[in-house]
């Protein structure tokens, strides 16, 4: 028998993954969950989901949950892995799958604030119930009754969350796109150049770098401190790599760089920038959270 929501329930795609990858940071995960979901929704019997009024408001509540568990025990297998963790970039539409979209438009992370990496970083840093509450109410207007549904506390105590979690993260709009792609453009020439003054000129003095290889790839395991210290080390690195082209690309939603390696996607680096200067570096080096990324 065909289920009478599959039109529904197939149109919630895009959903669930946004969803889940605000949740997770991590893309491939929030694959994971989305197919959990569905595996969840067919294991119901046909009279069980019959009975469900909203399909939709079953897919996203289930999703979250399974989110909220995954969150419980991310903390653990952080702690072992190798360096930090940053989260899974992604691409610019133009990027994706080496095209203009995704083959599958279900498939395409919506690109807005709530998924730059400086903001997915903070959330990271959340508890889980924080996050939960924090995404479910601010990015995707669940009422707190809703929210309570899935963290399972009361409306009152996800109230409470979400505001713990909105003191977390500033509340000053950044500089605009072109801005920052200026920032990133002037950082890339002076990169390839290996122009250290004016490197340091475009890092803010209490600029930080951090990278992610996860112990597959070549990365320094500590933070770099100190505008001075991370000029120094990008020329370093310029040296190193002196066959690595650099490309100008969206990165979760903002100017960034993607570093090029015989057709291979080897880095991809975001930015936070402020008053005209880069205060955080974060490069992805992991080859596991780059194989979204194909040349466009």
């Amino acid at each position: 028998m065909t289920d009478p929501h599959l039109p529904v329930v197939i149109s919630e795609r895009r959903q669930l993954l946004n969803l889940a990858y605000r949740l997770l940071g991590s893309l491939a995960e929030a694959e994971d969950v989305v197919q959990e979901t569905y595996a969840r929704w067919y294991g119901l019997s046909e009279r069980q989901r019959r009975d469900v009024a909203v399909p939709g408001a079953w897919l996203n509540t289930v999703a979250s949950r399974i989110c909220l568990d995954l969150l419980g025990s991310a903390r653990a297998r952080r702690e072992r892995y190798v360096g930090a963790w940053i989260p899974e970039p992604v691409p610019g539409h133009s990027e994706w799958f080496g095209g203009p979209a995704p083959a599958d438009p279900a498939d395409r992370v919506t690109l807005d604030e709530s998924i730059s990496m400086a903001f997915l970083v903070v959330l990271d840093a959340m508890t889980p119930a924080e996050r939960v509450a924090f995404v479910l109410h601010d990015v995707f207007r669940y009422s707190f009754a809703e929210v309570a549904e899935v963290v399972g506390r009361t409306p009152a105590a996800c109230r409470q969350l979400a505001s713990s979690a909105r003191r977390r993260l500033r509340t000053s709009r950044g500089p605009s796109a072109a801005q920052r792609g200026q920032v990133v453009r002037d950082f890339k020439r002076a990169w390839e150049t290996r122009d250290i003054e004016a490197l340091i000129g475009l890092l803010d003095p209490a600029a930080t770098a951090t990278a992610d290889g996860g112990g597959l790839a070549p990365a320094f395991l500590d933070p770099i401190l100190g505008g001075v210290r991370i000029a120094h080390a990008w020329v370093q690195i310029a040296a190193r790599n002196p066959g690595v082209s650099l490309l100008e690309r969206t990165v979760n939603g903002q100017p960034g760089l993607v570093a090029q390696l015989d057709d291979t996607v080897v880095g991809v680096y975001a930015f936070d920038i402020a008053d005209g200067r880069i205060t955080r570096i974060w490069a992805v080096r992991n080859p596991e959270k780059l194989r979204t990324w194909t040349l466009g």
